[in-house]
């Protein structure tokens, strides 16, 4: 009888259950349709009413990004106009003069900060620290970087003529340049660094880079590479799908590498290696740091699980979320969160819930206590949350906030141009030094321009003035507290002197870049760092890279 009643009362159950269901979801859709119209009513009231002629394409692409704000920051509306900005971001290609742009606030106007090699803007002879006067007769100056960049953009094989001025020559310069299509080189760099180690720049997933990856692995080990590094610091990621392919290329066919997993059924897909590696045996390392992010975390997260790499620097971004574009009316597209991925131990590194905002909108990240534990193929432990945790985290040195506004301020930029007007000529990349004199004439440079910053110090002891005010200890104080901010008061000669090493590393990459391009500022920059020289380490000695990928209770025991 239990049998069935049980037989005869679960139809029942289930009819209840599809009626509940699809009562709720026509109650969602009348609540979705009613707000809808609401929407609609405002503009309409707007447009007829609103004491000043409202412009609707403006207004509402104002209420849509509002609307995405609240969601992420990865869901975003592009309009017709942005589309461009869209397909440049997944295909890494867009049509124009192929320089970065920078804009400099005291000459008020845009100047050239680094024409890309063998690019239109090299190729007609714009250099760095070129000043953008006007583009086809149309002046320039006071006009954002946004909308100058939107003037040198264009049709492949069209025209612009610009006016620049030069530092060095009093006259302006008229340079016509041809538009072409651009399309950035995901891989900008990659040589052997030390005896046998091959070292490989990554600096986007755009369309078609796992082919770039292959060609630079193959022609590495051509020339006698028998261990790599891969560099993701700063890597913001792009295609899943093609980090994928480039994971194929160190694991063997049929490995599952992602899982993605969302609301409706055609977002929940599984990637998997498909074809066979290139190289499933040579020692492999990571770099990564907190700019890597998303495609670049699959690739480091899922050789990681698969005990195929080490991964070395600090901890990554933390973005475990999935985007896919829309195509909407008016030719606009909508690029939108859509699912979360899963490496391949099953972990999802997404930071940030940005579905429990607290009350000031902010979100926190996932406290390491509430993360959970994972294993790799080997049974190494790892963990969700928080972005990649790297298997070795090298000790590099604490960076003040002067670096960060030195690296914001013209002041480095505009020392290494006239650098470069007084030298004809400097030591190769991986020898140059920046002599002690040219330090000498920077740092007065910069005092004589008025430089100043925030001091977090400073920000600190203005703090504890307030509480010892609150708290009646103002009085008792008030000379240690005056003998401090004397100390700390504009004290940039002590910060330059205190900070000398890491501020020379910024003025030798903006001078190395102006005679030996992109390349050249990379060997300059690897010349003097911690997780690469960690790496070197790593990768000569065989038995401490072994350990590294065993769990830690049979690493001791070798």
């Amino acid at each position: 009888m239990r049998k069935r009643n049980l037989f005869i009362t679960l139809p029942i159950a289930t009819l209840i259950i599809f009626t509940l269901f699809a009562f709720n979801n026509d109650r969602r859709k009348f609540q979705l349709s009613q707000q809808l119209s609401i929407f609609n009513s405002v503009i309409k009231e707007l447009d007829l009413f609103y004491v000043d002629t409202i412009m609707p394409e403006k207004i509402i692409k104002n209420g849509i990004d509002a609307m995405l704000a609240t969601l992420d920051p990865y869901t975003v509306y592009y309009s017709e106009k942005e589309a461009d900005e869209l397909k440049m971001m997944i295909t890494g290609k867009y049509a124009g003069i192929g320089s970065v742009i920078r804009y400099h606030n005291d000459k008020k106007t845009t100047v050239i900060a680094d024409p890309y090699d063998n690019m239109p803007a090299a190729k007609a002879g714009l250099k760095i620290g070129d000043a953008i006067a006007k583009i086809n007769g149309i002046d320039v100056k006071g006009m954002s970087t946004d909308s100058v960049s939107n003037m040198l953009r264009g049709e492949p094989g069209t025209k612009l003529t610009l006016e620049i001025e030069r530092p060095g020559i009093k006259k302006p310069l008229t340079i016509t340049i041809e538009r072409a299509s651009i399309a950035l080189p995901a891989i900008p760099y990659y040589n052997i660094l030390r005896d046998s180690i091959g070292y490989i720049r990554f600096n986007s997933f755009t369309e078609n880079c796992a082919k770039e990856m292959r060609h630079a692995i193959i022609e590495l080990k051509g020339k006698g590479a028998t261990s790599f590094i891969i560099d993701l610091r700063g890597n913001g990621g792009g295609s899943l799908q093609e980090s994928v392919n480039i994971v194929n290329l160190f694991v063997p066919k049929g490995k599952t590498i992602v899982t993605t997993k969302g609301k409706i059924k055609k977002s929940n897909e599984e990637y998997k290696t498909t074809r066979e590696p290139i190289d499933t045996y040579s020692p492999l390392i990571i770099l990564v740091d907190g700019q890597t992010a998303s495609a670049s975390e699959i690739l480091a997260g899922s050789l990681q699980d698969l005990d195929r790499a080490i991964v070395v620097g600090s901890r990554t971004f933390g973005k475990g979320l999935v985007q896919s574009t829309r195509t909407l009316p008016g030719n606009g597209y909508l690029k939108l969160t859509t699912s979360k991925y899963h490496i391949p131990s099953g972990r999802c590194v997404q930071a940030l819930d940005y579905s429990h905002r607290k009350k000031d909108g902010s979100v926190q990240r996932i406290p390491d206590s509430l993360t959970n534990i994972f294993y790799t193929e080997a049974g190494r432990e790892v963990r969700d949350g928080g972005g990649i945790r790297p298997d070795v985290e090298p000790k590099g040195e604490e960076l003040s906030t002067l670096l960060y506004y030195l690296m914001q301020d013209m002041n480095i930029f505009d020392f290494a141009t006239n650098y470069r007007l007084e030298h004809d000529s400097i030591a190769p990349a991986d020898i140059y030094e920046i002599e002690e004199e040219e330090y000498d004439k920077f740092k007065k440079q910069l005092k004589e321009s008025g430089f100043n910053y925030d001091m977090i110090s400073s920000k600190i002891l203005k703090e504890l003035k307030e509480a010892m005010k609150l708290e009646g200890y103002a009085e008792i104080t008030k000379d240690e507290i005056a003998s401090l901010e004397e100390k700390l008061h504009k004290n940039l000669d002590h910060s330059l002197t205190h900070f000398a090493k890491h501020i020379k590393q910024l003025l030798g990459d903006e001078i190395v870049k102006r005679y030996y391009g992109q390349q050249g500022e990379i060997t300059y920059s690897l010349r003097d760092d911690s997780d690469l020289e960690e790496s070197f380490k790593i990768l000569e000695d065989k038995q401490r890279y072994r350990q590294l990928l065993l769990p830690k209770e049979i690493a001791k025991k070798e």
